[in-house]
């Protein structure tokens, strides 16, 4: 095996870990540690888009954990600016299901830490509606378990 297959595994490795690990402190209740969740969530896009493995799905999907990390830390404008570049990927790619359901999410979460009701409101029913059209079940609940999940800073979820 070369180097340069070694440092490929282990940037996958990386990248992978901290995804999980951005899940782990979005979970938190009583979080404290904001900045490392930012921290980990950049470094988890360097690390796959330096991953032999990468493929545009996994901009799309870094991208929308970023929109999703400043939303809920109520950092609109970088969460927006990511949740585009999210819904860019997802458009020029194609993508359907899952991540077509995300992509509106992440843009709909980013209006509403943005106090912008109307637009929220829009990104937020076609976010439902491509979430109906997620083909694998546990894709589906688990799509709509993230919908439903705070923060939406007021606004009522329709």
């Amino acid at each position: 095996m070369t180097k340069h297959n070694d440092e490929q595994k282990m940037h996958h490795y990386m990248g992978r870990q901290l995804n999980n690990q951005t899940w782990d402190l979005l979970g938190k209740i009583d979080r404290n540690d904001d900045e490392r969740m930012v921290y980990f969530a950049k470094a988890s896009l360097y690390h796959w888009r330096k991953s032999s493995q990468f493929e545009p799905v996994n901009e799309q999907r870094g991208q929308w954990l970023l929109a999703r990390v400043f939303a809920v830390l109520n950092r609109g404008d970088e969460a927006l600016s990511h949740a585009e570049n999210c819904m860019d990927i997802t458009m020029n790619e194609s993508f359907k299901d899952f991540d077509l359901a995300y992509a509106y999410e992440g843009k709909a979460r980013a209006y509403a830490s943005l106090g912008l009701p109307e637009k929220m409101n829009k990104c937020f029913l076609n976010a439902k509606s491509a979430g109906k059209k997620i083909i694998n079940d546990e894709d589906r609940k688990l799509f709509f378990s993230d919908l439903h999940n705070e923060p939406w800073y007021g606004y009522p979820a329709k």
